[in-house]
C-alpha cells in the first residue's frame, strides 16, 4: 500500500499529475499500475494488449529526471531509489513498445538534451577515441565477461530453434548464429575471410573448422585481442590466422570475405560511411559480407539521435544503434548490394535474459572480482534489464544481412 504522502509531496503533485497525463496519453499498449509519493495510485494506459506493469515512485524527482534526461535520468533516479519495480523488464517493454505514441516524454530535453549530446560528441570514435571506447566497455575483464557468458565467450544475440524454448543450451544457440553467419559467406578452401570486431575469437574457431581458409581479425581491446590469440593456439588454429590490434579504418589487403558481428553499434552514425567504405576497399570483387547488427525503429531514431541514452551515457560511450534505411542507403550508395536481411529481435531478449540469470548467479555465488562494487554490479543489472525489455517491446531489433560487392 503506499506510504502516507508529506505535504510537500501533496502540494506539488498536481504538477507531476500532468507528467502522468501525458505519459497515460502515450500508451496505446499495455498498462501501468503507478504508486505514488502523494499517496495516491493511478492506472496508466490499458486501452490495448500488452505488459501491464506496476512501479512504486518513491519521489516526484524521478519524474523530473525522466523529463530532463531521458533514460539516462530514468536510471539515476533508480540508482537513487526514487523508483523501482517488481519486473523492470516489463517496464522498459511497455515504453518502447508505446514509443511512437510517447513521443518526447521519455526524451532528454532543454539543457539535459544539450549537455548528453555535447558529451556524447566528445566521445565520437575518431581513431583515438575508439580505442579509449572500446577498452572502456570490453577490458572490465576477461575473467568478468567468462562469469556470465556461455562458453564460447560470445557477446551478441545467439540464434535459437526456437526463443520460447528455454531448454536448448545457450551455447548451441551461439553456434547457430555463427553456422548462419558463415553459411552468408560460402566459404570454400583457401579463401580468405577478415572479421571486423573479433571478440574473443568464437567466430574465428567456429570459422576456421571449415575447409582450409585464411583468417584475420580486428579489435581495439587488447584484452580480447590477448584471450583469441591464446584460444587459436590451444586449438591448433594460429597457423592460419592472426588477430590484428587495428582500426577497421587501417586494415589493408583484400579478402574474399567479411563478416562483422554487431559491431558496427560502437562506430556511430557520423562513422557508418567509413565502414561502409572500409568493407568495399578490404572485399575482392564479387566478395561477401555477412553483418549482425543492432536497428532502432525508424520512427524512433531521429529522437534518439538527438540526444545520448542511457547505453550510450554508462555502458558504451561513443556507440549509435542503426536506422536500417539509413544504413542501408550508405552501404548500397558505396557499391554493395543489399541481400537476404532477417530478423530475429526475440531471440536477443531471450539472451539478454540468460546473461542476466548467469551474472546474478555469480554475483549471489560472490564471483565477481572485488573491484566491481554494489553500484557497478546495480548498473550492469539494469543494463541487461533495460536491453532486454528493449527488445521484447520491439522497438529495436537484430538482424543479419548479406552485403555483396558489385
Amino acid at each position: 500500500m503506499p506510504k502516507r504522502a508529506p505535504v510537500l509531496n501533496r502540494l506539488f503533485a498536481p504538477l507531476f499529475h500532468r507528467i502522468l497525463d501525458r505519459i497515460d496519453e502515450g500508451l496505446e499498449q499495455g498498462a501501468l499500475e503507478a504508486w505514488l509519493p502523494d499517496g495516491t495510485t493511478r492506472i496508466l494506459g490499458g486501452r490495448g494488449p500488452g505488459p501491464v506493469c506496476e512501479v512504486q515512485l518513491e519521489s516526484w524527482r524521478a519524474l523530473l529526471r525522466l523529463t530532463s534526461s531521458g533514460s539516462a535520468g530514468w536510471y539515476r533516479a533508480w540508482a537513487a531509489g526514487e523508483w523501482d519495480s517488481p519486473d523492470a523488464v516489463q517496464l522498459f517493454d511497455l515504453f518502447m513498445r508505446n514509443g511512437r505514441t510517447l513521443g518526447g516524454v521519455a526524451r532528454a530535453r532543454g539543457f539535459g538534451r544539450i549537455f548528453a549530446k555535447v558529451t556524447h560528441m566528445r566521445r565520437r570514435n575518431d581513431r583515438r577515441r575508439a580505442r579509449r571506447n572500446i577498452e572502456f566497455h570490453y577490458d572490465l575483464g576477461n575473467d568478468f565477461y567468462a562469469l556470465w557468458l556461455e562458453k564460447s565467450m560470445t557477446y551478441s544475440s545467439a540464434l535459437f530453434n526456437d526463443p520460447e524454448d528455454r531448454h536448448e543450451p545457450l551455447e548451441a544457440a551461439q553456434r547457430r548464429k555463427n553456422e548462419a553467419i558463415l553459411a552468408r559467406l560460402n566459404l570454400t578452401e583457401g579463401v580468405s575471410l577478415l572479421e571486423i570486431g573479433c571478440g574473443w575469437g568464437g567466430l574465428a574457431v567456429a570459422a576456421l573448422d571449415k575447409p582450409a581458409i585464411r583468417y584475420d581479425g580486428l579489435t581495439l581491446s587488447p584484452r580480447q585481442r590477448d584471450f583469441a590469440e591464446a584460444r587459436l593456439v590451444e586449438a591448433g588454429l594460429a597457423d592460419r590466422a592472426r588477430i590484428l590490434l587495428t582500426d577497421y579504418r587501417d586494415a589493408t589487403g583484400q579478402y574474399d570475405a567479411i563478416a562483422s558481428v554487431e559491431m558496427v553499434e560502437a562506430v556511430g552514425q557520423d562513422y557508418w560511411p567509413d565502414y561502409i567504405a572500409a568493407i568495399h576497399r578490404l572485399l575482392k570483387p564479387g566478395g561477401r559480407a555477412a553483418i549482425q547488427y543492432i536497428a532502432i525503429d525508424d520512427a524512433l531514431f531521429e529522437r534518439y539521435a538527438a540526444s545520448a541514452d542511457f547505453i550510450q551515457t554508462y555502458i558504451f560511450p561513443g556507440g549509435m544503434l542503426l536506422s536500417e534505411s539509413r544504413f542501408r542507403a550508405i552501404a548500397e550508395a558505396q557499391g554493395l548490394i543489399w541481400q537476404d536481411p532477417v530478423h530475429f529481435g526475440a531471440h536477443y531478449a531471450e539472451t539478454l535474459r540468460r546473461w542476466r540469470a548467469n551474472f546474478d548467479a555469480a554475483v549471489d555465488a560472490g564471483q565477481l572480482p572485488a573491484h566491481f562494487d554494489e553500484r557497478f554490479v546495480k548498473l550492469w543489472r539494469y543494463y541487461l534489464m533495460y536491453c532486454e525489455g528493449g527488445f521484447r517491446g520491439g522497438g529495436i531489433d537484430v538482424a543479419q544481412v548479406t552485403l555483396v560487392k558489385r
